[in-house]
């Protein structure tokens, strides 16, 4: 997981083929200031989906085969030609993005899940497309790694995001365990709480698995970026459960030793 800004996806690194970092670089440029301006700073709701609104603007442009305005799709217009990138999955992330100005709880898992769609996955399928694996089994695997990555942020971000006026957590989760927004507010790691954050934990992990396997069939170093990927979820997921969930006082981060436990069971202990 990255330990840059946008913490979904890692940056294009060094494992990736040379060829490919520029085209991954612009993809994650796009998703970053998209989101930026769903959550950074201090502009009211109606600047913040204008700008949004713009990165779609840039989109129509670069379908109709006009020059874009931006600079970032200047360069991004011949990455998407010559590699025939879906437009379509841009226009996902830019929802989800335009979502989080207007929306900021979830009802039940569905509609998480659905968020999930547009805002993590998208990335997942545009990178199969840049691997030229764009099988449907791949791209299912995808999904649910995307998908679990999100979920895994979700969890580790609660007070952060609590603080944005937003809560990930299902509303009605939250009332099964019997967990209260005054509770997150308070910070509380009592026992309804820990049970709550079990359970995500657990469920996050069962996601992230069932799309391990794409890992190990994508080739070369375009697998081994993957791997690292999904064991750096894992090992989030293994920070969060030793600490009960108590992301108040432990929030979860990877350090040195972790990279290189990862890099060594990415080579030879996977998964």
């Amino acid at each position: 997981m990255a330990v840059n800004h946008y913490e979904n996806f890692p940056v294009a690194s060094v494992l990736l083929p040379e060829r490919l970092r520029r085209p991954v670089e612009l993809i994650y440029s796009f998703a970053r200031q998209a989101d930026d301006f769903a959550d950074e700073g201090n502009l009211p709701p109606e600047q913040r989906l204008h700008k949004l609104a713009e990165f779609s603007r840039e989109l129509d442009r670069i379908e109709r085969g006009e020059a874009p305005r931006l600079p970032l799709f200047a360069d991004l217009a011949p990455v998407i030609t010559a590699h025939r990138l879906p437009v379509g999955l841009f226009r996902d992330l830019l929802s989800a993005f335009s979502q989080d100005v207007t929306k900021n709880r979830y009802a039940d898992f569905g509609e998480v899940m659905d968020y999930c769609r547009r805002s993590a996955n998208p990335v997942g399928r545009l990178l199969l497309h840049l691997y030229q694996a764009t099988e449907a089994r791949n791209l299912t695997c995808s999904d649910a790694i995307c998908s679990s990555l999100q979920l895994i942020n979700f969890l580790q971000d609660v007070e952060i995001d609590f603080r944005n006026n937003r809560i990930y957590l299902p509303q009605d989760e939250m009332a099964k365990y019997g967990v209260t927004e005054a509770q997150i507010a308070g910070r509380a790691n009592g026992t309804a709480w820990q049970a709550l954050m079990m359970f995500q934990i657990e469920r996050a992990r069962s996601l992230l698995l069932t799309g391990a396997p794409l890992a190990r069939r994508l080739p070369g170093r375009v697998g081994l970026e993957l791997r690292m990927i999904v064991m750096g979820g894992s090992r989030i997921l293994d920070k969060l459960r030793a600490s009960r969930g108590d992301v108040f006082r432990h929030r979860p981060v990877l350090q040195p030793y972790d990279w290189l436990t990862m890099l060594f069971r990415s080579f030879f202990a996977y998964p």
